[in-house]
């Protein structure tokens, strides 16, 4: 396992003690710790393999999919979710969660595990869903499941008896239009510090917060093993993963605090 440089981290925790409003931005590498694989935030399961249906996993797990054959999409997203089942949120969500009692904390996830969530994070932007919320493709109907245990596949309305579908950004679909003006509107309110934990940043909502906080001065973290996306425009890179990094940070900022 990488370990944290020790002077960086000293650097991290001297900018977190002038900072106010924190931005976390998070994606699979967070959750590695909890033991789910990482290929994309969507599982860590099929990396560059077909399906057994000889789809691209991205067509199976598409919107379009779900509408013309709801079957094949429930049955990955029941992979997906089996991956998860029994894993729970690590440290690094903890530590984040707890920092809400010194600073005003955001976090933007990727992550459709609900971990940041269950760790108690409060001012919680998922972008991309959380695939234990249900709704039903015609009526009103939500539910939230522990697991997809109790579920046929492909799930029906207990009301209307259509469709019931994950509340999670499938490929090719829109991103929600509430989470991005949450989005918004926490960025026009600014940052004192940025950070990007376990994400590629590939893409432009992910990598933008960055990007912007780099060119306004405002200093930003990346905790990554890898480079990404962001790397280069970082003002301070661990190559770590992040219980690891997030623990060494919090440490070296309690020893640092009057």
């Amino acid at each position: 396992m990488n370990h944290p440089d020790p002077a960086i981290v000293a650097r991290i925790a001297g900018e977190l003690r002038r900072a106010r409003r924190l931005l976390f931005i998070t994606g699979a590498g967070i959750s590695a710790d909890s033991g789910l694989p990482t290929y994309r935030g969507i599982g860590g399961l099929y990396n560059d393999q077909a399906t057994e249906e000889s789809f691209s996993i991205e067509t199976a797990l598409s919107g379009s999919m779900l509408e013309a054959n709801p079957a094949i999409t429930w049955k990955y997203l029941g992979q997906i979710e089996s991956a998860c089942r029994g894993a729970r949120f690590n440290e690094a969500h903890t530590i984040i969660a707890e920092w809400q009692n010194q600073f005003e904390v955001c976090v933007l996830t990727q992550n459709i595990d609900g971990f940041h969530r269950d760790a108690g994070s409060r001012n919680l932007i998922e972008i991309h869903g959380d695939i234990h919320d249900l709704l039903c493709t015609q009526c009103d109907y939500t539910a939230t499941v522990p697991d997809y245990s109790g579920l046929s596949i492909p799930p029906s309305c207990p009301h209307c008896q259509a469709l019931v579908r994950p509340r999670v950004v499938l490929f090719g679909e829109m991103l929600p239009s509430a989470a991005i003006q949450h989005l918004y509107a926490e960025l026009d309110q600014g940052f004192d510090l940025v950070f990007s934990i376990g994400t590629t940043s590939v893409f432009p909502y992910i990598a933008g917060p960055v990007a912007r906080a780099s060119q306004s001065g405002i200093p930003t973290v990346e905790i990554n093993p890898g480079d990404t996306h962001v790397s280069r425009l970082v003002d301070y890179k661990l190559a770590a993963g992040a219980v690891v990094s997030l623990r060494a940070i919090h440490t070296a900022f309690q020893q640092g605090s009057p």
